[in-house]
């Protein structure tokens, strides 16, 4: 037999089999319950105080490059700015604006086609604070040199709010020098288009204090390859009017006032200004069709508007469509590099907030070898994605202003923003990944706000034309347009004995060059982004910056992910400059 313990008898110290147990659901009222402090299980330890309120403009390379390129004037507005946006407030209405996604609204209780698009207050909000502050088109208006430099300025420290918005103000800055191609409809609408008043709601254009501009570019058909667009324009008896039919695929903002608009008109693919409400108050047709379901960029309602006899206004020659758009995309393709940049540098703050108030394995997380030589790897690539970014934008600046002796900055802009745009923002997700990463699981949950900064990412990178359509048009740049070519090694000849690595590397990018073809476009453009940026750091960012980054992107001292900085690289050197104490709260 197998030996059973002795039980002793049921008692009233010891419950029988049919007495409830003292955990049980049916305990009798005279027994008392544990001490309260027992029970404490959620006494937060060993997290974050929140971020906010910070400041967004506290990064040493975009104030120093600000200075650099012609608008330090600006810096009392750019760090007012930057105190804004990091601000309990403006990052209340950047969560709200992403969580309560606009609604399309296509008729009203009776029954008649309105095609509205509601927003949260928060997003109005954010365009009145954006407006304002010169974001939109402000500063075609602004005949101080460096207006444009202070609005990249600017967007750089104001891209830490929410994302989606910036895309109606970028298209109204972009909208500026393509509706100039037709000087009397530029004298109606530029005025409004400039203005720093935010005026949302549709009604005759003239009749508003502030405008906010469009794009309907691409068909699904098509794409990028607008040229096979099949949205037609017929002409009227008035001269210059047009009527639109067709379908266009991504239209963002459709409640912004004014569009520009692509179509085909008897002489070819043209350029058309197409207004929601027409000059005598009458809604123009402007049929949406529906949202798009993205995944990012949630807060900004993408379209798909239908044309059915919409009255439109021809910019610029017929035929000649594309080539009145150019200075547009110019515009839009500097705005994602600020975006990007702009979102790198979030994540980056976000990161280091965290680590420096967690603890780990007996010590703060900032301070363990490994993650410092990740935030010192990502701080890098920050900066020299802030630095060429501002780089950018003085060249637009002085080209914009037509000066006598700019043409080297003309055809210096024309190659270096395709290059950055196709660079810095391939960079943005795999950025926003290591960053998010820092924060571990913290970082996955929605509350954090890194992964809607993670969907963002691949946007930017996108828009205003892929990877495959930059890199083919740099590449094209360097065989019909030999100046750019001149214009990006003057550049780099600036630099020229700073660093031998750099040197090496302007050299091999001079013989890359010869017989360059399509297939290995990517790879040459990201050698020219990589020796542009290292040029630049190597010139302006202190040693242990231009060092590192020559040593790892130029040198291949480098692993295949962010975090494989070389043991000779002055981390502490980095993040000092990269991620100051002071930009983040302490503890409470």
């Amino acid at each position: 037999m197998v030996p059973t313990l002795a039980s002793p008898p049921p008692s009233a110290s010891q419950p029988s089999a049919s007495q409830p147990s003292s955990s049980s659901p049916s305990r009798r009222p005279s027994q008392p319950l544990a001490p309260a402090a027992s029970f404490v299980t959620h006494d937060v330890t060993n997290q974050p105080p929140p971020l906010a309120p910070y400041d967004a403009c506290d990064d040493a390379a975009l104030l120093e490059g600000l200075r650099r390129e012609g608008a330090g004037w600006a810096e009392a507005d750019v760090r007012r700015i930057g105190l804004l946006a990091g601000g309990v407030q403006a990052q209340e209405w950047s969560d709200l604006a992403n969580r309560h996604e606009p609604v399309l609204r296509t008729h009203d209780r009776y029954g008649h086609r309105v095609d509205e698009v509601e927003f949260h207050p928060s997003w109005h909000e954010l365009m009145r604070v954006a407006v304002a502050e010169g974001q939109a088109g402000a500063p075609w208006a602004d005949d101080r040199p460096g207006a444009h430099v202070a609005r990249t300025a600017g967007g750089l420290a104001w891209g830490h709010t929410e994302a989606g918005h910036g895309c109606p103000t970028s298209m109204t800055y972009a909208a500026v020098p393509a509706l100039r191609r037709q000087p009397e409809l530029a004298a109606v609408y530029e005025p409004l288009l400039t203005s720093r008043e935010y005026d949302p709601g549709l009604r005759a254009p003239t009749q508003k204090r502030g405008l906010l501009a469009g794009m309907g570019m691409t068909e699904k058909q098509g794409g990028s390859d607008v040229r096979t667009n099949t949205t037609t324009a017929s002409p009227t008896s008035e001269p210059g009017v047009y009527t639109l039919r067709g379908h266009k695929w991504f239209t963002s903002a459709p409640m912004c006032d004014v569009f520009l608009v692509l179509a085909q008109a008897p002489g070819g693919l043209s350029c058309f200004l197409v207004p929601r409400v027409l000059p005598d108050g009458v809604r123009n047709t402007f049929r949406v069709q529906r949202l798009k379901d993205k995944l990012g960029n949630r807060s900004n309602a993408s379209s798909e508007p239908e044309f059915d006899g919409t009255v439109a206004w021809l910019v610029g020659p017929e035929g000649q469509g594309v080539k009145t758009i150019l200075e547009m995309v110019n515009c839009t393709r500097l705005d994602c590099v600020t975006m990007s940049a702009a979102l790198m540098r979030k994540t980056l703050v976000e990161a280091g907030h965290h680590v420096r108030h967690r603890r780990a394995f007996g010590a703060r997380l900032l301070d363990q070898p490994l993650m410092r030589n990740v935030l010192a790897d990502l701080a890098l690539e920050s900066e020299a994605a802030t630095t060429l970014t501002l780089r950018l934008a003085g060249a637009a600046d002085r080209a914009a202003r037509g000066a006598d002796g700019q043409e080297g900055e003309r055809a210096f802009r024309r190659i270096a923003t395709a290059i950055g745009k196709y660079w810095v923002t391939k960079r943005g997700p795999a950025f926003t990944a290591e960053a998010l990463e820092c924060l571990g699981g913290n970082g996955y949950v929605e509350d954090s706000g890194m992964p809607r900064h993670y969907r963002e990412a691949p946007l930017l990178s996108i828009w205003e034309g892929s990877g495959n359509v930059n890199a083919l048009d740099v590449l094209r740049a360097t065989t019909r347009e030999p100046a750019t070519v001149d214009a990006l090694f003057a550049e780099l000849d600036l630099a020229r004995g700073a660093d031998a690595r750099l040197d090496a590397a302007v050299t091999g990018l001079r013989s890359r060059l010869t017989g360059a073809g399509p297939s290995g476009a990517r790879r040459l453009v990201e050698r020219m982004a990589l020796v542009l940026q290292a040029s630049l750091l190597v010139r302006h960012a202190p040693p242990a910056v231009a060092d590192a980054f020559c040593a790892t992107r130029l040198d291949g001292d480098w692993g295949h992910s962010f975090g494989t900085l070389p043991d000779g690289a002055d981390v502490d050197a980095i993040l000092e400059r990269g991620l100051p104490e002071r930009s983040v709260p302490a503890a409470s």
